[in-house]
């Protein structure tokens, strides 16, 4: 099968501008994988992440407090990975601990260990969701500061300011 169609991203040459996610820091860079194929590995992780997360959920209505602690976490975690491909690991790590997400971030870690806590040390349901709450909220801060004045806006929306 060809590449052909908006998803070359080869094909599209000097359209499509050398942004800090294609440097080529990629953690995958060893393996030789084009713009294309790391495109593809990122949207794939993010994939499998969401129906990981999704079937936890299910779970969890079943009454499996557990399972839905590990397929939800490993669901957000395939997700984090996911932007390995783009722009590598070790650089990930160096930008989540910034100063500008260093809380989000650690709020973000802590409360993937506090939702196996919750489900395996406490048992407890509705703590256990709680701490997903939070690390879903953790990891929309987290993402927000990606994106130039988008956590400003958020508060405005709010109203916290």
């Amino acid at each position: 099968m060809a590449n052909k169609g908006w998803f070359n991203l080869e094909a599209a040459g000097g359209a499509i501008p050398e942004t800090q996610f294609f440097e080529g820091d990629s953690a995958f860079k060893f393996l030789g994988l084009s713009r294309t194929q790391r495109l593809y590995g990122f949207v794939g992780c993010l994939a499998v992440g969401f129906i990981l997360s999704i079937l936890g959920s299910v779970v969890l209505f079943l009454g499996q407090l557990g399972i839905f602690a590990v397929l939800y976490v490993m669901g957000t975690i395939v997700s984090l990975i996911g932007t390995g491909f783009l722009i590598g690991f070790l650089k990930q790590l160096k930008l989540m601990f910034k100063p500008v997400r260093v809380v989000a971030s650690i709020v973000f870690l802590a409360s993937i260990g506090l939702v196996f806590v919750g489900a395996f040390v406490l048992r407890n349901e509705i703590l256990c969701l709680i701490f997903v709450i939070i690390e879903y909220l953790a990891y929309t801060w987290y993402t927000l500061s990606y994106i130039p004045y988008a956590r400003a806006a958020v508060i405005k929306a709010i109203g916290l300011s």
